[in-house]
């Protein structure tokens, strides 16, 4: 399967009857799939077939759906509202020769509100399901092209992240070959160690002295933090492999990389170890930071 982003734009728009309808959907970052409808008055009844079908498309995201509708070619219906324009005539003849004023003209009684009525013709219950149907169609259609443009990104972030794994191998095999990780190395740091120990003080327990130097040894190995790094960087490679939704996963492994990392530059008693476990730390957030684009 194909790797999706999590962001994405999309229009859709199209003619039904009197109606010309829009969609405008754009789609964010989030943990889960959050869809949120903005939909103009007498049209929610597209909301419900309209989000089955995101539902069914997206695994996760924020997605915004936008949908404007307008009336057009119909010619409207202009009347004379009668009782409202009998009650005018009314006042102004009871008003007559109480006021000094000019006599009131044609269109300045017909500017009164309610004394002329603009209405647009009924709509058929009819027009108005063909045109429901519509815009549910043109929502799929949106759709398709948010997935593609989505799919289109995942595709560049597959790539940026694939090339990220490859640092990281290439990071972990140096430490693993660093001069710093030779036995011989670690017994000569070691051994330097125990000699100055010996020389500040003759009070030293030689056997309490020898187990305190294997567990010095012991928490300077990075063979269990290689050995991590290696499995995880194999593991995220099956996913962009596999494709699909893995954004949580391999924000899992992000996690687990970062961990590892950390811990072999606590570690690193040696300067190329210490410089290579700075180096994977900054590769590892970088891949932190792409994942969180991964659907």
């Amino acid at each position: 399967m194909a790797l999706s982003s999590m962001t994405g734009f999309a229009r859709s728009h199209g003619v039904a009857g009197a109606y010309a309808w829009a969609w405008e959907i754009k789609s964010v970052n989030a943990k889960g799939l959050d869809l949120r409808f903005r939909l103009p008055t007498g049209w929610d009844a597209v909301e419900v077939p309209s989000r089955a079908r995101g539902t069914e498309k997206l695994s996760r995201g924020t997605v915004y759906a936008n949908l404007t509708v307008e009336r057009k070619g119909m010619q409207p219906t202009v009347k004379v509202n009668e009782p409202v324009l009998g009650a005018v005539l009314s006042a102004l003849k009871g008003l007559s020769g109480k006021v000094q004023a000019t006599p009131p003209t044609l269109d300045g009684i017909l500017s009164l509100k309610g004394v002329i009525e603009v209405s647009e013709e009924d709509e058929s219950e009819q027009d108005h399901r063909a045109a429901e149907a519509a815009i549910i169609s043109g929502f799929e259609e949106a759709l398709a092209a948010l997935l593609h443009m989505r799919q289109a990104e995942g595709k560049t972030l597959g790539g940026l992240l694939s090339k990220r794994l490859d640092e990281i191998a290439a990071l972990s095999a140096r430490a693993e070959s660093a001069p710093g990780r030779r036995p011989e190395a670690i017994r000569a740091r070691l051994a330097e160690q125990v000699s100055t120990l010996l020389q500040t003080s003759e009070r030293f327990d030689s056997d309490r002295l020898y187990q305190e130097a294997v567990l010095l040894a012991a928490k300077a190995d990075i063979r269990e933090e290689l050995d991590r790094l290696v499995s995880h960087v194999g593991q995220a490679k099956k996913l962009l492999a596999d494709g699909g939704a893995i954004g949580r996963k391999l924000d899992f492994l992000a996690q687990e990389l970062h961990r590892e990392s950390n811990t072999l530059t606590a570690k690193a008693n040696d300067l190329e170890l210490t410089n290579i476990g700075l180096d994977l730390k900054g590769v590892v957030e970088q891949f932190r930071e792409q994942v969180q684009n991964l659907e």
